[in-house]
């Protein structure tokens, strides 16, 4: 079954960049221009994208994997480096405890 689900999450995610693909090359380089797929394509395309997401985070919740979810370089990371300094501080209190 594993083989199966890896199969599924590869189609899935060609899926995704051959649309983003067709977005990237259809898109106009100005706003002014007119978009050459019509309104009801774009929101197709739009359907398409939300279904390949929720079926990939189906897919990982299935395997257990861990949610992740990007970051800006300015925001503060959920998980903090712990700075060199303090890990020499970790000695210390080992020394102290066991007096």
């Amino acid at each position: 079954m594993a083989d199966g689900s890896q199969k599924e999450r590869e189609v899935l995610m060609v899926m995704r960049k051959v649309l983003a693909n067709v977005i990237k090359d259809t898109t106009p380089e100005f706003k002014t221009m007119k978009h050459p797929l019509s309104g009801s394509t774009i929101e197709d395309i739009k359907m398409c994208l939300t279904l390949i997401a929720a079926r990939e985070r189906e897919l990982a919740d299935a395997a257990g994997a861990v949610a992740s979810r990007p970051y800006y370089s300015d925001e503060n990371a959920r998980i903090g480096a712990v700075p060199v300094n303090e890990i020499g501080g970790m000695e210390k209190k080992k020394d102290g405890g066991g007096s």
